[in-house]
C-alpha cells in the first residue's frame, strides 16, 4: 500500500511556467528579454558533450524503484560509467558557471549601454584620448581613400604599359614588312619600347607605395583600433559595475546587502584595473602609431613624387636612381625567362 502511494506521488505532475520553473518573478521577464537580444555573442559550449541522468539528460543509468525492491533481486554492481558520469557532471557545472557569469556581465553592460544611449546613465570620458581615437578613425578613412585611388592608378597604368608593349610589337613587325616605311615604324617601335620600360619601372615604385600604405592602414592602424575596441568594451564594463556599486551603496545596509556590496566592490575594482591598463595601452599605441606613420609617409611620399616626376620628364636615369635609393627591385612575371626587352 505504501509502495503504491509513493509510486503515484513520484509521478504526479508539477505545474510549471513556460520557462520550466515553478514560477518566475516579474523582474525576471525583463532580464530574459534583454539577454535574448545579446545571446548571439554567447560562449560556445559545443566543445564538450554534456550528458547526465539528471535534469535535461537521458534516461540511461536511472533504475526504477520497482527493480530494487523484492527479495529475489541483487544490488547492481558498480561500473566505470559511474566515475565517468561524475566527470561529465563536473564539466556541466563548470559550463553552467561560465554561462551564468557571461549572462550577468552581458545584462549589466546592455543595461549600461541603453542608459547611455537614452541619456539616463553616466559615462566615463577621457577627452584627450577620445579626441585622439576619433582622429585616428578619420585618418584611417582618408588613407583608405588614398589607397583605393593609388590602386586604381596602378591598374590603369598597368593597362597603359601593356598597350604600349603591344603597340611596340606591332610597329616592329610592320617595320620588317613595309620597306618604304621601315624607318618610321622602327623609331616608333623603339619609342614605345622605351616608354614601356620606363612604365614598368614606375609601376615598381607605385606598387611599393601601395604595399606600404596597405600595411600602414590594414595592419598597423587596424591593430591599434583592435586595442581601442577592447578599451571601449572595458570602459563599458567599468561603468556598468560602477553604476551597480553606486546603486547598492545607496540601499539599506543589512547583512545580505553588505555581502553583495563586498562582491560588487571586488568586481568593480577588477574592471577598473582592466580599464586603466587598456587605457594606458591605447595611449602608448597611439603615440607609436603617430611616429611610425610620419616616418613611413615621409619616405613613401618622397618616393612617389620623385618617381612620377622622373617618368613624365622622360628622365630614365633619375627614375632608375629613385628605385635604387629606396632599395626597390623590380619583379617581372616569369622571372626565369628573359623579358621581351632583353630578347630584342
Amino acid at each position: 500500500m505504501t509502495d503504491g502511494i509513493m509510486s503515484k506521488a513520484a509521478t504526479m505532475e508539477i505545474p510549471i511556467s513556460s520557462n520550466g520553473d515553478t514560477g518566475s518573478l516579474p523582474e525576471d521577464d525583463g532580464l530574459e528579454q534583454d539577454l535574448q537580444q545579446v545571446m548571439v555573442s554567447g560562449p560556445n559550449l559545443n566543445e564538450t558533450s554534456i550528458v547526465s541522468g539528471g535534469y535535461g539528460g537521458t534516461a540511461e543509468g536511472i533504475i526504477p524503484t520497482s527493480t530494487i525492491k523484492g527479495s529475489g533481486l541483487h544490488q547492481p554492481h558498480p561500473s566505470p560509467a559511474v566515475g565517468g558520469e561524475e566527470v561529465v557532471r563536473g564539466i556541466a557545472v563548470e559550463k553552467f558557471d561560465i554561462v551564468k557569469k557571461w549572462g550577468i556581465n552581458t545584462y549589466k553592460c546592455t543595461k549600461q549601454l541603453i542608459s547611455e544611449r537614452f541619456g539616463r546613465g553616466s559615462r566615463t570620458v577621457d577627452l584627450e584620448l577620445e579626441t585622439q581615437i576619433e582622429l585616428l578613425r578619420e585618418t584611417k578613412r582618408k588613407y583608405e581613400c588614398v589607397l583605393q585611388l593609388a590602386r586604381a592608378l596602378t591598374n590603369h597604368f598597368y593597362s597603359l604599359v601593356q598597350t604600349q608593349h603591344a603597340l611596340g610589337d606591332a610597329f616592329a613587325d610592320l617595320s620588317q614588312k613595309s620597306p618604304e616605311l621601315q624607318e618610321e615604324f622602327g623609331y616608333n617601335a623603339e619609342t614605345q619600347k622605351l616608354l614601356c620600360k620606363n612604365g614598368e619601372t614606375l609601376l615598381g615604385a607605385v606598387n611599393f607605395f601601395v604595399s606600404s600604405i596597405n600595411t600602414l592602414v590594414n595592419k598597423t592602424m587596424e591593430d591599434t583600433l583592435m586595442t581601442v575596441k577592447q578599451y571601449e568594451t572595458a570602459r563599458l564594463e567599468y561603468d556598468a559595475y560602477r553604476t551597480d556599486l553606486e546603486e547598492l551603496s545607496m540601499g539599506p545596509r543589512d547583512a545580505s546587502t553588505l555581502c553583495r556590496l563586498d562582491a560588487a566592490q571586488s568586481q568593480f575594482q577588477s574592471h577598473k584595473d582592466k580599464y586603466e591598463k587598456l587605457r594606458a595601452d591605447v595611449a602608448i599605441k597611439l603615440k607609436f602609431l603617430e611616429e611610425n606613420k610620419i616616418k613611413v609617409m615621409h619616405k613613401q611620399l618622397l618616393l612617389f613624387h620623385n618617381a612620377i616626376s622622373a617618368y613624365f620628364a622622360g628622365n630614365q636615369q633619375q627614375l632608375e636612381q629613385t628605385l635604387k635609393q629606396f632599395n626597390i627591385k623590380l619583379k617581372t612575371p616569369g622571372a626565369e625567362k628573359p623579358s621581351w626587352l632583353e630578347e630584342q
